[in-house]
């Protein structure tokens, strides 16, 4: 693939079609969106953002978003299960442009093999959790990990556990764990309420064998770092842009909907709201990303990306909710579409930073107080 050669917006939004088709059948059977995923990696979208001298699609940062965002009014679960993968590609990706971090490996394997990377982050984040035991040429690492969206089509698991080493205390190792590894198990928890055909299901670490030369980072536990702020700036705005999709395709339906009842001033001032609640969720993760392609990773940019995440989610959540209501009772049936994306908009509550940590992080920034205080 050469760079400028793909219009990775057109093919997203064609790649749509088929998403929705199979959308309702997975969320009805709390069934992985697999054929979805087998369709993202024969169009290319598994390394559209990958350098094309990586073998790659080159997508820009900015298209990657717009691709979730337009694979997620098709189908929520795809696009937001994509986006997991993505987000750990654009880090690797901006790691290797902006610090020279050896990354490029991963980068090209991606590329090559059409690798599935699954992010164990939402239940980690600055704590980590599992216990990872020093041995012979490496560790033996010991956890759980929830929210792995993704993890039946997945490849690679990016995570993390605690070592207790007796010199710094307690201290986060992160690594990669291949799926086939010994000792890797997907365990069948993902029952939920909404983003049911992410495959989020736990990943079972029992004793697996870690060497020394996989460890990529090694942190504080608990402590904001370099890495997490580069995370927060680069995660956010793709993970978002997905519940930015789903708040659009309820509003459109709703739209065509609305339109074949007539304008009588209840529907006219619901319809409005649900503008300007849409109008915020737009504006919140087009800052989002502003931040991310200009910003340096750090308290400030996190603050930024956080702050926009917040807003984002609640503007996506009132979207779908004015959609509803919009569309009055026929919204309660499940042909229409928008109870799924009520039901699926509402994960968008449960990443982190969540609201009440990110407005005690806001307000520890602004007061000049230490935001691992």
């Amino acid at each position: 693939m050469k760079s400028g050669t793909i219009d990775w917006l057109t093919r997203a939004e064609a790649a749509t079609v088929g998403l929705a088709a199979s959308a309702a059948r997975h969320d009805a059977h709390d069934s992985f969106v697999a054929d979805s995923f087998d369709l993202l990696k024969r169009e290319g979208f598994l390394k559209a953002h990958v350098p094309a001298e990586f073998g790659g699609g080159d997508a820009s940062y900015a298209e990657l978003c717009g691709m979730v965002r337009r694979l997620a009014a098709g189908c929520g679960s795809t696009a937001l299960a994509y986006a997991m993968h993505s987000h750990l590609v654009a880090v690797a990706l901006w790691r290797w442009k902006n610090q020279g971090a050896p990354t490029d490996g991963l980068l090209k394997r991606v590329a090559a093999e059409d690798l599935v990377l699954i992010s164990s982050g939402g239940s980690d984040w600055l704590k980590s959790a599992g216990e990872a035991v020093k041995v012979e040429g490496g560790f033996r690492i010991t956890a759980r990990k929830a929210f792995s969206s993704g993890a039946p089509a997945g490849d690679l698991l990016m995570t993390s556990a605690v070592h207790e080493d007796p010199a710094e205390g307690p201290t986060v190792l992160h690594f990669a764990v291949p799926f086939k590894a010994e000792g890797v198990r997907i365990l069948d928890t993902w029952r939920v309420m909404g983003m049911r055909g992410t495959g989020s299901h736990d990943v079972e670490l029992n004793s697996v064998f870690v060497p020394d030369a996989a460890i990529s980072g090694r942190r504080p536990q608990g402590k904001w770092h370099p890495l997490f702020h580069a995370i927060s700036m680069l995660a956010f705005p793709i993970i978002y842009s997905a519940y930015l999709g789903v708040a659009e395709g309820a509003r459109d339906r709703a739209l065509a909907f609305a339109r074949r009842k007539g304008g009588d001033e209840g529907l006219l001032q619901v319809v409005g709201e649900m503008e300007n609640a849409f109008a915020m969720a737009r504006m919140s993760v087009d800052d989002m990303i502003r931040n991310a392609e200009t910003g340096t990773p750090g308290p400030d940019a996190t603050n930024r990306a956080m702050s926009g995440r917040t807003l984002a989610g609640q503007a996506c959540i009132r979207t779908v909710e004015k959609a509803m209501e919009a569309a009055g009772g026929p919204a309660f049936y499940r042909e229409l579409g928008l109870e799924r994306a009520f039901r699926d908009v509402q994960a968008a509550r449960f990443h982190p930073l969540q609201e009440k940590p990110q407005l005690r992080y806001s307000a520890r920034l602004a007061l000049g107080l230490d935001i691992d205080g």
